[in-house]
């Protein structure tokens, strides 16, 4: 069998990616330019420091509180449809903020509430824009594919916020934000045009809330998910301080303007490229933790850099540092969530992530603003840098480990079992109960694969599980769990992946009887008293 193609750049030869990936670099653009337009917009409307972070924040809370229902709205109805209604509500919104600006009437909360509106359209757009690479290219291919979409988004903020700057100075704000609503309608053509593979029919989508309560139930049983939620918190909590605070290090220590900032925002973007191509060689010959670690120590360095420079080219520097090695950093987080969960929740998943970084982002937009608002804006960031490096001390303690992403394909299809009684979808709840046959010696071994089962069987969606052992005949173990209704138990075991697959013959490898192991699926229901009689009350 023929070696995959291991060069960076293989996905752009499937044109479906390249097109994604052009229409996701102009939308780069034109977001990047929006918040240079925005942010400058700040300093002429309320020039406080807590007011210009406050825009940062105004964009990260949404993403933050609405993620999540948007990866549920991604897993239940198609990439795609969410991608096209996200992109559809942006151009309006981004089209009503150039009006206004052009107009003269923004104050300092409209134009919050303005970023927090787009924010949301946004948050609604990331989890289908960013986890549909995955239904345009080969699996061998999706963790250069995903490499690809930082760094275009990169490429994009190493230009654009320099292109923002100068829009921003020689036409105005409001073309800033025209410039965005432009790509937002790109987006909308492109995506319109789009095939997406079949989706899975055989069942009805889930809701959205039951989505959620599935995604985030998942999550919470993986701890390799809750150490990326909590690192990438962290990072984005302490790092923020850098792009939240830049307006103010142009003005304030660089003694610079709108182009100053687009300068130094661009030198962020270079080095976030470089860190790109860096990161791939740092990951053939280190550890994942030991990339992050050092992902940390460096954006901590540039960060105090900037602090402590009032030189423009070491500013620069200093911003190029905090780019490369915060791509570095986020993007094994990115690659690791992806390629750590199943096609049925991915979304919700990489929404879960992402809301944790946002609450990071906007906690920190706050809590630096705050800071620079009492003490300057260069302690603020020097101390940002000093909390950066405690935070890389969170890898002794809550490491991240290689993972086996093999596991995750979805198994073959589970046939549902043929029911004597009438069973609609709503029936339940069920009991599902497993007999196996264990020998004396190999109860040990038994106990340790059902821990396993157990985690799977409750991140897939089961309820009350528990495992008995018969007290007269003790080579007789029992396995019980309930789902609320009846599909729901199909979604159980259609979500089992080739991981769960190993277990199950792990326990066919210790079961003793001359066959399988039974299975049985019981409808439950109450004791009701027959129609018509009265009910005799209990003794006493």
């Amino acid at each position: 069998m023929a070696e995959p193609d291991a060069s960076p750049f293989a996905p752009f030869r499937n044109r479906r990616f390249l097109l994604y990936w052009l229409t996701g670099l102009s939308a780069n653009f034109g977001w990047l330019i929006q918040m240079v337009g925005a942010s400058w917009l700040m300093t002429s409307l309320d020039a406080r420091p807590e007011m210009v972070a406050l825009v940062q924040t105004s964009v990260a809370l949404p993403v933050m509180l609405f993620s999540l229902p948007a990866g549920a709205m991604a897993d239940a109805f198609g990439r795609r449809t969410t991608v096209l209604w996200s992109q559809a509500y942006l151009l309006a919104m981004s089209s009503a903020l150039a009006a206004l600006a052009f107009l003269g009437t923004l104050g300092p909360w409209s134009l919050l509430a303005f970023t927090f509106l787009i924010g949301s359209g946004k948050a609604l757009n990331n989890p289908g824009w960013q986890t549909m690479v995955s239904e345009l290219v080969e699996k061998e291919e999706l963790a250069p594919a995903i490499a690809l979409n930082s760094v275009g988004f990169n490429i994009a903020r190493s230009v654009g916020p320099a292109i923002g700057g100068a829009i921003v100075a020689g036409v105005g704000a409001f073309a800033a934000f025209l410039v965005n609503a432009c790509a937002n309608l790109t987006i909308l053509v492109a995506a319109s045009r789009w095939k997406t593979p079949p989706r899975d029919m055989r069942l009805p989508p889930e809701s959205i809330g039951s989505a959620i309560v599935a995604g985030l139930r998942y999550v919470a049983m993986s701890p390799a998910h809750l150490v990326i939620c909590l690192r990438g918190f962290t990072l984005n909590l302490a790092g923020i301080s850098v792009m939240a605070l830049m307006p103010l290090v142009a003005r304030d220590l660089v003694g610079g303007g709108p182009q100053t900032y687009g300068l130094l925002l661009g030198g962020f973007g270079g080095g976030a490229i470089l860190g790109a191509l860096l990161g791939t060689r740092m990951r053939s010959r280190w550890p994942l933790e030991t990339c992050i670690r050092i992902g940390f120590l460096a954006c901590a360095a540039a960060a105090a850099i900037l602090g402590a420079s009032s030189w423009f080219l070491l500013s620069m520097a200093a911003s190029a540092l905090a780019g490369a090695f915060w791509l570095v950093t986020l993007a094994s987080f990115n690659t690791t969530v992806q390629l750590s969960s199943p096609r049925w929740v991915l979304s919700r998943c990489h929404a879960t992530y992402q809301s944790c970084n946002f609450a990071g982002y906007a906690a920190g937009g706050w809590l630096w603003g705050e800071v620079a608002g009492q003490a300057g804006t260069g302690p603020a960031l020097i101390a940002s840098g000093g909390l950066l490096a405690v935070f890389a001390g969170l890898g002794l303690v809550l490491p991240l480990r290689e993972l086996d992403a093999s596991g995750l394909d979805q198994h073959a299809p589970w046939v549902t079992p043929e029911a004597s009684i009438d069973m609609l979808p709503k029936s339940g709840p069920i009991v599902t109960s497993i007999q196996y046959r264990i020998g004396a010696g190999d109860t040990d071994r038994f106990l340790e694969v059902m821990a396993e089962r157990r985690r799977a069987r409750l991140r897939d969606g089961a309820r009350a599980w528990t495992l008995s052992r018969d007290i007269r005949d003790p080579e007789v173990w029992i396995e019980r769990f309930r789902t609320p209704t009846w599909i729901e138990t199909q979604r159980l075991h259609l979500r089992r992946t080739v991981a769960g697959a190993h277990v199950a013959e792990k326990l066919r490898a210790l079961h003793k009887g001359p066959g399988r192991w039974t299975t049985r699926y019981e409808l439950v229901r109450p004791a009701a008293p027959p129609s018509g009689s009265v009910p005799v009350p209990p003794e006493g």
